[in-house]
């Protein structure tokens, strides 16, 4: 059974159609890549399928639920997890406050409770705790635990917003480059995460990523844009090989 299936985005921006009736799947425990030049409008299916934008028509299901309507809480509480291009952490504040924010949706004290520790309150933060503990460990950022983010390295911010994502216990994750502005070192060992996420996890993931080495070792199966139309969609070695993915990113006639 498909985890994500889009059928049939439309969007448009005034009088510009950014995306045109794009379709695709991504199934149970894949890895599926979204490639295209910049431009080619695949952060905006991001932000469709998170409830950023509401698409002109077509339709996005999540285990054959239909997303589109609902805002972006509502579809972080349905089980859809995101990193984003430029991190968006909150920079004054710690590791773990940061990934404890990630577990919102798991909270059901209310203010006066969660103030004073009443009822359940207390069990819940140390449930909550220990998961992120885990995604801590997983992630191995130890000894980033209790340092404010804005002093941390860009790499390591990077991290931490996966974690973040990762502390919802999403259905499907969707990565905005995750390995954009990182060194060699860096870009490895997130790549390596990703697949873990995948194999030891057993999360689905749409991943959007420039660095083609990246995209072609490590996602089962990749989705071509180019100025919004789906040009191409197969494996790694199918779409390596494709006459119009070569001619969208080299140009030749």
């Amino acid at each position: 059974m498909p985890k994500l299936e889009v059928k049939g985005l439309n969007i448009n921006f005034g009088g510009i159609r950014a995306l045109n009736g794009v379709s695709f799947v991504v199934e149970d425990n894949q890895l599926f890549g979204l490639i295209g030049p910049n431009g080619a409008g695949k952060t905006t299916i991001l932000n469709i399928i998170n409830g950023v934008y509401h698409p002109s028509s077509g339709n996005i299901f999540l285990d054959d639920k239909d997303l589109v309507g609902f805002k972006p809480y509502q579809i972080a509480k349905i089980g859809v997890g995101r990193t984003f291009q430029n991190i968006e952490l909150f920079k004054n504040i710690t590791v773990i406050d940061n990934l404890m924010l990630g577990r919102h949706r798991f909270i059901k004290s209310g203010i006066l409770s969660g103030s004073l520790y009443l009822g359940n309150c207390l069990n819940e933060e140390m449930v909550n705790r220990d998961r992120i503990e885990e995604i801590i460990e997983f992630l191995e950022i130890e000894a980033y635990r209790k340092k404010i983010v804005r002093m941390l390295p860009y790499g390591i911010q990077k991290r931490v917003e996966l974690g973040r994502a990762l502390s919802m216990d999403p259905k499907i994750l969707l990565l905005d480059e995750p390995c954009s502005g990182m060194n060699t070192e860096e870009t490895e060992d997130m790549a390596r995460f990703i697949l873990d996420i995948k194999e030891e996890m057993g999360i689905s993931i749409m991943m959007i990523e420039h660095n083609m080495e990246v995209v072609m070792d490590i996602a089962d199966r990749i989705c071509v844009i180019n100025f919004g139309t789906k040009i191409a969609e197969g494996s790694p070695k199918e779409i390596q090989s494709d006459p119009k993915v070569i001619k969208a990113y080299l140009g030749e006639d």
